[in-house]
């Protein structure tokens, strides 16, 4: 019996593919895989190795694909397009604009303008806001958003003029609840609550903590804005991740950390905050390898407010550059302006969830201006369904 020319049987062909038969069948019904009658007389359908070949290719650039999607959630490639952070060569940059020099030269209000309509030297005009009485804690800014309106009037879809005011009004609000009080710039308000004259000091940790790519919190936002809800609630919902052990949360130990090391000495305190990996709390950041500008920043700023005697900061840094090879990261240089200007309790989470959220914000209207629900796909891990039949074409 002359068999078809380069073709394959079934039990082949499903070996070739690493599939069952029934698979194989269930492949040439929904029109993956070609299959011809076979000579002679049963006329066995048999599949030509070109298709299978063909076949296995496409299914290797689909994994291909797939685990690039899946490895692009832990620091990997790109998964969306953005005008807002740049983040390359060790410099962070907001739209264009290093992030480290408009510390230097531009105040919140204009950064946050900047990142909410992309125009360079406009302000943004915050409002003043009476707030439940709080302070500097996770639990007053939430309490502050839980309080909005559940209707709010402002959708994130409005008119520029419109959003703008409804944002800044939002932000105003979270500061109000954190402890500022009175009027004028944002960052003098919280100096007045915390008690401290280092306004320009808080206000370039506003700016350096204002916006950082993807981020977990970010991308909620964006996830949130997304399905069309509310300003406060996308905020809400950001400040909820921030809050998470891994990301923000971690300000907190690396504040008991810097307290510690000033207390009883860097090398103790750092032998104490190590984790089990091998990692210390404030060092070490996967996008930074040669250290963090921002932290780097907020150390240069502080340094003259540290006593002669040095206050256990510069010690910690230079310990864990030493023995770990590690620089600090913006949790560290937040943690260090809080200790330095002797702010209260909660001070370094709270200058980043404030200075963030103009972030969230921007991030909410890019999302909102895309237009689209964020649903992404899963990779399917768990027990497949039982095959069905055993036999086919």
């Amino acid at each position: 019996m002359d068999e078809a020319p380069d073709t394959l049987p079934a039990a082949e062909a499903a070996a070739l593919l690493g599939v069952s038969r029934a698979t194989l069948y269930a492949y040439v019904s929904r029109g993956l895989v070609a299959s011809v009658p076979g000579p002679g007389p049963s006329r066995a359908r048999r599949y030509p190795r070109a298709g299978l070949d063909a076949f296995l290719e496409r299914r290797a650039r689909a994994r291909d694909r797939d685990l690039a999607a899946h490895g692009s959630l832990h620091w990997g490639l790109p998964v969306l397009d953005s005008a807002l952070t740049l983040i390359e060569d060790g410099r962070c940059l907001l739209r264009g604009r290093d992030i480290v020099a408009l510390s230097r030269e531009a105040g919140f209000e204009e950064v946050a303008a900047l990142l909410w309509s992309g125009a360079p030297g406009a302000v943004v005009s915050a409002p003043v806001v009476r707030a439940r009485a709080g302070g500097p804690s996770a639990d007053a800014l939430a309490r502050h958003l839980v309080d909005a309106p559940q209707t709010p009037l402002v959708a994130l879809g409005a008119a520029g003029p419109v959003v703008m005011r409804g944002a800044a009004r939002v932000v105003a609000g979270m500061f109000a609840a954190a402890g500022a009080r009175g009027g004028g710039p944002l960052a003098e308000r919280l100096a007045r609550g915390w008690g401290t004259p280092h306004d320009r000091v808080l206000d370039a940790a506003l700016v350096l903590s204002a916006d950082h790519e993807l981020n977990v919190s970010s991308f909620t936002a964006r996830c949130v804005a997304s399905a069309d809800a509310g300003l406060e609630q996308v905020v809400l919902a950001a400040l909820c991740a921030l809050r998470g052990r891994r990301h923000g949360g971690l300000t907190e130990r690396v504040e008991g950390l810097v307290a510690d090391s000033g207390r009883e000495g860097a090398r103790r305190a750092a032998g104490r905050a190590l984790g089990d990996d091998g990692a210390l709390p404030g060092f070490g950041h996967p996008l930074y390898p040669a250290g963090d500008p921002r932290a780097a920043e907020l150390l240069r700023i502080t340094a003259h407010l540290a006593p002669p005697g040095g206050d256990g900061v510069d010690e910690l840094v230079a310990l864990a550059r030493d023995q770990l090879g590690e620089e600090p990261t913006l949790d560290l240089g937040l943690a260090a302006v809080a200790h330095r200007l002797a702010l209260p309790p909660g001070s370094a989470f709270c200058l980043f969830a404030l200075g963030r959220s103009v972030g969230w914000i921007a991030h909410a209207l890019e999302a909102r201006a895309d237009d689209r629900l964020i649903r992404p796909r899963a990779r399917y891990t768990g027990p497949r369904p039982a095959a069905v039949g055993s036999s086919g074409p």
